[in-house]
């Protein structure tokens, strides 16, 4: 399956992919905040500084909140 594409993308530089390790989803489930789940039925959750993780089963899909532009 290929990456979205728009503004928000993985390769404008928003978004990233980490593989799913025990280490990684714990760290996730046990900071940051549970948000729901996306339209596809991807578990959020969310930093203090509004990054959004998406559990998408293989690997966690990361929106992230910065300026790219500079």
């Amino acid at each position: 399956m290929g990456h979205a594409s728009g503004t928000y993308s993985h390769w404008n530089g928003y978004k990233v992919d980490v593989a799913h390790t025990t280490c990684v989803t714990n760290y996730i489930h046990n900071h940051f905040t549970y948000k729901g789940l996306r339209g596809d039925g991807a578990p959020m959750y969310d930093d203090v500084s509004g990054n959004r993780y998406a559990d998408e089963g293989s690997h966690w899909d990361i929106h992230l909140l910065l300026d790219v532009s500079a």
